[in-house]
């Protein structure tokens, strides 16, 4: 369903998308697409999640949903695992994480996977947000303080659709489970590498990306998340986020083209 479609005002009509749904198992990304969209998170969207996991509940339907690294402060030196208790204090990560908890609390055959930032050719993420002002020129000031594991959609979809198969042969593993690439990196870091794909497709200098001087003594934050247990689990292995930018820009760029003919 789309993202129009999932804007229900009422219990019963997310009972009933469920029902029509005849499906063995949820999949919910309203949250995390929006989160990573840069759309403002509100109170109706965690009533929604609880009506999907009632409704799931009810149906006897597996809920899997996808969160992100952003309940985490960020605040650990190490990769963050599954049982890290959640301590981001923005008003982001305090939704992020009683939106979790409502499909935690409410349906027992729950899948939380919690991933990090997911960046696709299309929509509101890091991608466009970073090329569309470079292609108009404008130069980006990127901190280097922040540090993750970002995900393209392509690999998240292959985690995803690894997980449904192996879930549709009746495992339980339900719970909470990460997913980041095998290589971190900073919004700095990850401009870097994006200019260097997209200067095959647009005259690009490598001073567009200017750093962010912090002050000095402000810590780093580090949002990687610990990927072993999904590997355990479901032998789910980690792709680097490096080996994809460059078909994702591809994309963009065709995508582009293509509106402007």
């Amino acid at each position: 369903m789309s993202q129009s479609a999932c804007r229900w005002k009422s219990e019963r009509q997310a009972k009933k998308a469920v029902v029509r749904g005849k499906c063995d198992i949820v999949v919910d990304v309203r949250i995390e697409a929006a989160g990573d969209g840069g759309i403002q998170i509100q109170d109706l969207d965690l009533k929604r999640c609880r009506w999907v996991a009632k409704a799931c509940q009810r149906t006897d339907t597996a809920y899997l949903y996808v969160s992100s690294s952003r309940v985490f402060s960020g605040l650990l030196d190490r990769p963050y695992v599954e049982e890290d208790i959640p301590d981001n204090q923005e008003s982001v990560g305090q939704l992020l994480q009683a939106a979790e908890q409502v499909v935690l609390t409410t349906c027992e055959r729950h899948f939380v996977l919690r991933m990090g930032p997911i960046f696709s050719s299309e929509g509101a993420n890091l991608i466009t947000q970073l090329l569309e002002p470079l292609r108009g020129g404008d130069s980006l000031v990127l901190d280097n303080n922040l540090r993750g594991c970002p995900v393209s959609a392509y690999d998240g979809a292959r985690v995803i659709m690894g997980l449904l198969d192996q879930l549709s042969t009746g495992l339980e593993p339900w719970g909470i489970y990460h997913y980041g690439s095998s290589d971190t990196a900073t919004y700095y870091e990850f401009a870097e590498a994006l200019l260097a794909a997209a200067s095959q497709f647009y005259e690009m200098s490598a001073s567009a990306v200017q750093l962010e001087r912090e002050p000095d003594g402000l810590a780093p934050l580090n949002r990687s998340l610990d990927s072993s247990k999904i590997l355990n689990t479901f032998a789910i292995r980690q792709v680097p986020w490096r080996s994809t930018i460059g078909d994702v820009v591809k994309s963009y760029y065709d995508r582009q083209a293509g509106e402007n003919t």
